[in-house]
């Protein structure tokens, strides 16, 4: 049996927490550690390489809900995928293991739960957003690309290809396109 650690934050500029995520699971004993930096909708890679990783008898050691899975359905799924290699998932923050009956069960309440906190927080951003539409306050995301024309049409003007200039540029390449036709 080997207890193997996945951590993730949803962008790289959360340092800390992929540093506390890494510190807690090997307190917690795991002996691996798959590790990323990604939002839970992006492809998680190292996700995957974890449920490839495992073998019969493992646990799958994650220290928040939140970090291993976006929803009920998603959770139910990775569970499922754990438990068709033979292994089990444990939860630090709740202490829960899913090798039990009663694990396996507040793991379902508790997803539940936690789902539903997430379906009211962005209800409640959404209701946010409205009024300060409503009241003129909102002003929305800063356009980056918009602020780069300059930038992106002198580097296109030296040659460089639209991909290359979204990588230079930290863009997309519609992006490109949409300051050059602008």
């Amino acid at each position: 049996m080997m207890l193997v650690g996945y951590a993730r934050t949803s962008t790289t500029e959360q340092v800390a927490g992929i540093d506390a995520q890494r510190r807690d699971l090997t307190a917690a004993g795991c002996e691996k550690l798959f590790e990323e930096q990604v939002s839970s909708v992006a492809p998680r890679k190292e996700l995957n390489a974890l449920i490839d990783f495992i073998r019969e008898g493992d646990v799958v050691v994650v220290t928040k809900l939140d970090r291993l899975a976006r929803s009920m359905r998603d959770l139910m799924e990775i569970v499922a995928r754990i438990e068709a290699k033979g292994a089990s998932l444990r939860i630090l923050a709740m202490d829960l293991d899913t090798a039990s009956p009663t694990g396996k069960l507040m793991m379902n309440v508790l997803g539940s739960v936690a789902q539903f906190e997430r379906e009211m927080m962005l209800e409640r951003q959404r209701e946010g957003i409205a009024k300060a539409k409503a009241e003129g306050k909102y002003k929305g995301r800063k356009p980056t690309a918009r602020n780069k024309t300059d930038e992106i049409r002198a580097l296109k003007a030296q040659g460089l290809t639209a991909d290359e200039v979204a990588t230079k540029v930290g863009v997309s390449v519609r992006s490109v396109f949409r300051s050059l036709s602008s």
